[in-house]
């Protein structure tokens, strides 16, 4: 008899600690979930609009840092910004950089609509090969001789792939969070080629300047 109740004790020990840590978890969610509330309401939101697929698919940069293709920015990407002066740059290969400043309001939301022009300068290659991405993660930035062309989604697939002058490029892909990828080809004339790789997490510190840059770039024609 003495042990059994020695051990219900115990087990009342037991479940009281456990309803204890529960409580505690519940309090930590709670002034998490407040906290994120209050942050929320500090902040204001950003919302994107493409006139068109081309728009849709383009890069947005904002106060010089690539945050994704436009079309990607909403749930769990959604844009996020402190109140104040901020400044976008949306960019694609063959269009003018669509540039705005916007204000942001605390707790409020805005919508920027999209609508890019052709690049007067952009003509296609008379000698051109073919060059697939098989990339991790599909949203990072392609940069082709140091020229924004793209987000990686667009040059790999099944469907998808980038053509450009024959001949020797240098190939940057870039992610905020993640190591900047570079490599070089060289293909001749009606040449298909494929650059695979996923990209290595790190620091936010260890993007190339290209991923970063402030900057207006106006599109030009791979070469």
């Amino acid at each position: 008899m003495f042990n059994i109740r020695k051990e219900a004790f115990r087990d009342g020990k037991l479940f009281q600690f456990g309803m204890l840590v529960a409580v505690l978890a519940a309090l930590i969610l709670l002034l998490s979930a407040a906290e994120s509330y209050a942050d929320n309401r500090v902040m204001g939101e950003v919302q994107f609009e493409g006139a068109s697929k081309v728009e849709r698919d383009s890069g947005v940069w904002i106060d010089g840092q690539y945050l994704g293709y436009l079309k990607e920015l909403k749930g769990d990407k959604k844009v996020m910004l402190l109140p104040g002066e901020h400044e976008i740059s949306v960019r694609q290969a063959g269009l003018e950089n669509f540039v705005r400043k916007i204000v942001v309001e605390p707790g409020q939301k805005q919508t920027v609509r999209v609508a890019m022009e052709k690049s007067v300068g952009w003509s296609t290659p008379s000698t051109t090969a073919t060059l697939k991405l098989t990339v991790q993660p599909h949203r990072a930035a392609v940069f082709l001789d140091d020229w924004y062309v793209g987000h990686v989604g667009e040059f790999g697939g099944k469907f998808h792939s980038m053509l450009i002058a024959a001949g020797k490029h240098r190939i940057k892909i870039e992610l905020a969070g993640y190591r900047t990828f570079e490599t070089e080809v060289n293909l001749l004339a009606g040449q298909k080629s494929e650059v695979k790789t996923d990209l290595v997490k790190g620091s936010i510190k260890q993007n190339d300047a290209m991923v970063k840059q402030v900057a207006q770039q106006a599109a030009s024609n791979p070469r």
